[in-house]
């Protein structure tokens, strides 16, 4: 702290009364010789609940970009961003996609895995693959079974 005596003005410095701030207080550890003065308080262990995300509708998009357009200046531009807690980077996804026409495409997207689509043909597959390991073990019994290649024609077809 800097005190100034008006009479001489001469200033006079004052040491400050904590050490300084920064690696060693931000560790706890103290200066050389510095008894520690002040108790570090533990800090707090609850967890603050997250924010559930955002679902943002087509319809609130282009709200939004309405009410950006109606702006004159940046400066309203930024209060607007600012007051609904977005990026001007979105603004300007979302307006491109406005000028392409594609309104499905600003409808909020589910996250996570993609579901597995179905293969049309997986039945008829199934199917065939269980038929093919039928005729396998047909084929290896005639062919272990000791008969004549005649016989073996019977069993199989």
């Amino acid at each position: 702290m800097k005190a100034i005596d008006m009479k001489t003005t001469r200033s006079v410095v004052q040491a400050p009364a904590r050490p300084p701030e920064g690696a060693h207080g931000a560790t706890g550890g103290g200066l050389a010789g510095d008894d520690g003065g002040e108790a570090i308080a533990a800090p707090d262990p609850q967890v603050p609940a997250q924010k559930p995300r955002r679902k943002l509708t087509a319809q609130y998009k282009l709200r939004i970009l309405a009410e950006a357009d109606r702006c004159t200046t940046s400066r309203q531009v930024g209060q607007l961003l600012r007051r609904e807690g977005l990026y001007s980077s979105s603004l300007t996804r979302w307006g491109r996609l406005r000028d392409q026409g594609l309104l499905d495409a600003m409808a909020p997207k589910t996250r996570g895995r993609k579901p597995i689509e179905k293969n049309p043909l997986a039945g008829e597959l199934a199917k065939l693959q269980k038929e093919n390991d039928q005729l396998r073990k047909k084929l290896w019994r005639a062919e272990h079974s000791g008969q004549p290649v005649v016989a073996v024609n019977e069993i199989i077809f």
